[in-house]
């Protein structure tokens, strides 16, 4: 005669049967609530572990947090996003619960004050669990390290950016400072909390940018030049030491923008007329106002060849063309006399075209070619 034995467990907290569970797989460790009954087991389950309090501190210039021992630009619209951010870095749900879900609200208590309303579920042991917890976000203010070296004035590199027997115009001053604020946003775009602009000094010469690295204000002066043309140097200066005894440099780089500029009139002296500057980058480029053809400075010469200045197309204006007498000439009103002269007709000078655009110079009357706005990206 065969004897059953009933093999069911039973919690040792209350005596219940515990329902039978799948043993765990060979090497997966044996979970040691598993003997207790879902009664006893959710009894001090807790789905969600939260701090009582967490604590953030905000850089009160640009908004970055700190975190650990560094400080992290998080892109936050507002504090209470940085407060959502870090109330989710902060809590930990239960590994056994699955198909989770969760939520949040915050509650502005004050200014410096958020508490963060949170409501969790999920699944476990086939039953569907439910947590709400609050936690408190203190909010305090300070200011990292970018921005106190901002504040205190702390740079290593200048770009100076002055011009070649003249000083630069508005446009390329301002344009100048938009390439180094446009090279640190995207440096700060990647993660780089190392680069920034320190100062932009007006002088009477043309604007000094300082800048954090000795790197950003190499990438600063070579893409100004490389735009705007001309060249810069380098003169470093020993300011200190640091800690381990080694040299600090910081370095001035002094861009020199070209002498001519694209839409300057220039005479190189040479016989041939007048040229329309149309590139500065590397050798001058630009067209001849009489025959339209095109002309290069010599290697040597670079972007400054010896020539003077005779006008710029700014000071073009629209006049009357009489007559159309053949391909290479043209009558016009001169816009100052009004009295009908005959001048080089440059290629892309319509046969019916009723008026022109033209610049005098000490040589004479010219009319500017079409598409001559010196659009130095073209060269």
């Amino acid at each position: 005669m065969s004897e059953s034995r009933d093999t069911r467990e039973f919690c040792p907290r209350c005596g219940d049967p515990v329902p039978e569970r799948e043993e765990p797989l060979p090497g997966e460790p044996r979970e040691r609530d598993r003997v207790l009954c879902d009664a006893c087991y959710f009894a001090d389950f807790e789905l969600v572990d939260a701090p009582d309090r967490v604590e953030v501190t905000v850089c009160s210039h640009c908004g970055a947090v700190h975190r650990g021992n560094r400080w992290v630009d998080v892109g936050a619209r507002d504090y209470t996003d940085v407060a959502v951010d870090e109330v989710s870095e902060a809590l930990a749900v239960h590994l056994k619960a699955e198909e989770i879900r969760w939520g949040v609200e915050p509650e502005q208590v004050d200014q410096n004050t958020i508490r963060m309303h949170c409501t969790f579920s999920g699944v476990v042991r086939d039953t569907h669990v439910e947590e709400t917890v609050v936690v408190p976000v203190k909010i305090s203010r300070g200011t990292c390290d970018r921005c106190g070296r901002i504040s205190g004035g702390s740079y290593a590199a200048e770009v100076q950016i002055r011009g070649r027997e003249r000083v630069p115009d508005p446009a390329e001053q301002s344009r100048a400072v938009e390439i180094a604020e446009s090279l640190v946003a995207e440096r700060e775009q990647d993660g780089d909390r190392e680069s920034f602009v320190t100062e932009i000094v007006d002088q009477p010469e043309g604007k000094d940018v300082k800048l954090s690295t000795n790197k950003l204000g190499k990438a600063v002066a070579t893409q100004i030049t490389e735009e705007l043309g001309g060249s810069y140097t380098e003169a470093p200066t020993l300011v200190t030491e640091d800690g381990d005894g080694n040299e600090v440099y910081r370095v001035t780089f002094a861009v020199r923008l070209p002498k001519f500029r694209p839409g300057d009139v220039i005479d190189p002296d040479d016989g041939d007329g007048p040229v329309l500057v149309r590139s500065v980058r590397g050798n001058l480029k630009g067209v001849r106002l009489a025959t339209g053809e095109p002309y290069e400075a010599r290697f040597e010469e670079g972007e400054t060849p010896d020539a003077e200045q005779v006008g710029t197309v700014d000071d073009a204006v629209e006049t009357t063309v009489v007559t159309v007498e053949d391909d290479n000439a043209v009558q016009v009103l001169d816009p100052e006399t009004y009295e009908a002269v005959t001048i080089p007709r440059p290629p892309g000078v319509a046969a019916d075209a009723a008026a022109v655009d033209v610049v005098k110079t000490d040589a004479g009357l010219y009319v500017v070619p079409p598409e001559s706005a010196g659009d130095d990206a073209a060269a």
